[in-house]
């Protein structure tokens, strides 16, 4: 993405701009006790919806998995989890807006039951998530104009991902961060790629389960109003290839390497659909390349896939701040 008018006159692209300048700058504050208590039971259960949800919770579950951290990490949207005990978590509720009904419900719900350690994080002061929770951090986004949520998705993840690596007592490198992240926002995209996706008819996203392919999936629907899909995993090559059609779009995000050459043969030749990477190296299909920094690499895996979607959002002429449907609070609590 670039600083043209046909991209900065719309709030979405605005936002996934300012981005890396606040990863850049990420220093939260008060976060002793939490990481204390996480310490202390050894139990974190992270819930929101959609957004707030999806990359910020299963980002930081699959990263803990590959160090080895000794912490049992779940998440489960706040519906499903009002059905869960959790008395033996720490809880940490995430609501951009703070007022968010199923976070609420539940948050009330345990606290009622005399639930001690609920943690809400929120972009707003003043809010009912704050009034419930026993400390709710304050995102420093600010608020988003866009119904797409964009750099609190970003933010709310680092705060994740950040407690535990207080608890691994290491250090996030927050400017190289940055640095790749407005690299993946800002590289250009070529046109035969988005050509591909935004003529498909459905676009499908193919991925490890940590939140990265999932919130793309979810992206698409909002910024290129187009039908999508998440294949978990090698689930791609596992029976879905029989409903795909030929011009449909597969977007791999770093692709288990030896599964190339299948996928090739079953999806690119064998359906016919138009497959893309995105990946720290180039590969047999066209790639978009993201700097690889590590354990926040996924970051700038998420990055490129905003970078795609907003040049085909733009190519098929859509008004990228207003969806005819979605709403930018999807279930807004109200008092009784």
């Amino acid at each position: 993405m670039k600083d043209e008018e046909k991209y900065t006159r719309f709030a979405l692209v605005r936002e996934m701009m300012e981005t890396p300048g606040i990863l850049r700058q990420f220093k939260p504050a008060n976060t002793d006790k939490v990481v204390a208590q996480i310490k202390e039971v050894g139990k974190l259960f992270l819930t929101g919806e959609g957004s707030s949800r999806l990359f910020p919770a299963k980002n930081i579950m699959a990263q803990a998995m590959r160090d080895g951290v000794d912490i049992e990490i779940s998440t489960e949207g706040s519906l499903q989890a009002m059905e869960y005990d959790l008395s033996s978590f720490v809880v940490v509720a995430a609501s951009n807006s703070g007022q968010t009904k199923e976070i609420i419900w539940l948050v009330k719900k345990i606290k009622d039951a005399g639930h001690d350690k609920i943690f809400g994080l929120t972009a707003n002061k003043g809010t009912k998530l704050e009034s419930l929770a026993n400390q709710t951090f304050v995102l420093s986004c600010g608020k988003e104009d866009a119904v797409a949520a964009t750099k609190s998705v970003a933010e709310q993840a680092l705060f994740c991902q950040m407690l535990i690596a207080k608890i691994q007592g290491k250090l996030l490198d927050v400017a190289a961060l940055g640095d790749a992240y407005e690299n993946a926002l800002t590289q250009t995209i070529d046109e035969s790629v988005v050509k591909d996706v935004a003529d498909a008819g459905r676009i499908y996203f193919a991925g490890r389960n940590d939140g990265v392919a999932e919130e793309l999936t979810l992206k698409t629907n909002e910024i290129t109003r187009k039908s999508s899909d998440f294949l978990e995993g090698t689930y791609l090559l596992h029976g879905v290839e029989e409903v795909m059609n030929a011009g449909d779009a597969v977007i791999l995000i770093d692709p288990y390497r030896s599964e190339l050459e299948l996928i090739k043969k079953l999806i690119s030749d064998g359906v016919g659909a138009k497959v893309i990477a995105i990946a720290t190296e180039d590969t047999i299909f066209p790639t978009i390349r993201v700097k690889d920094i590590g354990a926040l690499t996924t970051y700038a895996y998420l990055a490129a896939g905003w970078n795609i979607l907003v040049e085909v959002g733009i190519a098929l002429g859509i008004d990228l701040d207003k969806p005819q449907r979605a709403r930018k609070i999807g279930n807004v609590f109200t008092e009784q």
